[in-house]
């Protein structure tokens, strides 16, 4: 998997970007070594190419998701993980990720929640009910979300929030009044969090 790294200092955490849409591995991957400089950081570039947007698992249409297609994916993704927790031997891991990629983090923590020690989700989309996940309880999560979203909508935002609540995961829900873009003081809830 083609990805973008930077080597941090010995025992420092691992910090993994994911990014939206369209985007690629170099989307967030400067804002993170600003967020934590000192962090191991690897940002993979989805390998799914939909009318030239690249994307870390196929869909069906907005908002329907290839749901065969994204445990396949979700399964490479978190081996993806592993070995990068092999590589740079952090002991904390830290996954940050954008609309298409808030979903593939969801989806690993769905399924494998001791990969990840903390989630950041911006503007994530989970249009299905995730089973009863145990192994989230006390996962530190930051959801950050626009209350005007056209493609995410806040109702699937706060059912989100509500889940990993559930699950006994400590979840913080940021809000802006706009839609699906990231503005600044998703950046600066993203900073609280980091360093709370």
């Amino acid at each position: 998997m083609i990805a973008a790294r930077t080597t941090g200092t010995p025992g420092a955490p691992l910090l993994l970007t994911f990014h939206g849409t369209g985007g690629n591995e170099h989307q967030f991957h400067a804002l993170a070594q600003d967020l934590l400089p000192h962090a191991h950081i690897t940002s993979p570039r989805g390998e799914v190419n939909e009318n030239g947007a690249l994307r870390y698992f196929r869909r069906t249409g907005e908002g329907s998701f290839d749901m065969a297609d994204l445990a396949t994916r979700t399964a490479q993704i978190a081996d993806f993980i592993a070995a990068e927790q092999a590589r740079t031997g952090a002991g904390h891991s830290i996954a940050l990720g954008y609309s298409n990629g808030a979903n593939i983090i969801a989806s690993v923590s769905f399924a494998q929640p001791a990969l990840l020690d903390d989630l950041i989700l911006l503007h994530p989309l989970i249009p299905f009910a995730p089973g009863p996940q145990p192994g989230l309880k006390g996962k530190r999560i930051l959801i950050t979300a626009g209350q005007r979203d056209p493609i995410c909508p806040a109702a699937l935002t706060q059912n989100l929030a509500d889940y990993y609540t559930t699950q006994g995961a400590e979840v913080a829900l940021h809000w802006h009044p706009g839609g699906h873009e990231i503005v600044e003081a998703e950046v600066s809830a993203i900073r609280a969090f980091l360093t709370g």
